[in-house]
């Protein structure tokens, strides 16, 4: 029983942050499906997250960006976090899951990530607007790769080499760290390209203002 312990005890942090990452993930695709409906039955729909001109979900709900499948991309969203969700908990009461799952749910992860960066890359250089919601998807989807990532390689349930292993266990700490790291980079070039910073505190004061 003993040896299980010190498992168990890694093993809480990630699906802890697995399950409330993937809430919060969940409410963001959720909310945004929601508004792209009411916009389709009616086009005079104003979605609540408009909260100016420069904070809004309208551009990105009406640009092909916000449906490159052919659907709506909160739809993918809908699919994925629920299973994001699931596996913390199956981590939190101790599930032991095979490395071939752990290695899919890694690529899936990384998916996530490149698909997350790419739609940054739009809203920021091409439609010019940050949506709400779009950012919390954001903000969740950078630690959920780190988490799942170093957590699998300091488990070794990726194939790698045992200075690896030491290094992951290493930085597993610094994962709070290393995604306000992630922000600042995606906060600075929607600053250089987009004056963002200023932009949204004139929208926020027009909304409580």
């Amino acid at each position: 029983m003993s040896s299980n312990a010190p498992h168990s005890r890694r093993s809480i942090f990630p699906a802890l942050w697995l399950i409330a990452l993937g809430a919060l993930g969940l409410l963001a695709a959720f909310e945004l499906t929601v508004e792209k409906f009411l916009v389709l039955s009616d086009p005079n729909h104003v979605p609540s997250c408009n909260v100016g001109i420069f904070l809004g979900c309208s551009t990105n709900l009406s640009s092909w960006q916000g449906a490159v499948f052919g659907f709506p991309n909160p739809i993918v969203g809908l699919m994925a976090w629920p299973v994001v969700i699931t596996i913390g908990v199956a981590l939190l009461a101790g599930v032991r899951l095979p490395r071939w799952f752990w290695a899919g749910f890694n690529i899936g992860v990384a998916g996530a990530l490149i698909f997350v960066g790419w739609l940054i890359y739009q809203s920021i250089y091409v439609l010019d607007v940050l949506c709400p919601w779009c950012m919390l998807t954001w903000a969740v989807t950078i630690p959920v790769f780190w988490i799942v990532t170093l957590d699998n390689l300091r488990e070794g349930r990726i194939p790698t080499s045992a200075r690896v292993r030491r290094l992951a266990r290493g930085w597993f700490g610094w994962i709070p760290i290393i995604t306000l790291a992630s922000y600042a980079v995606v906060i600075l070039l929607a600053q250089v390209r987009m004056d963002a910073i200023p932009r949204a505190i004139l929208d926020l004061q027009g909304l409580f203002g």
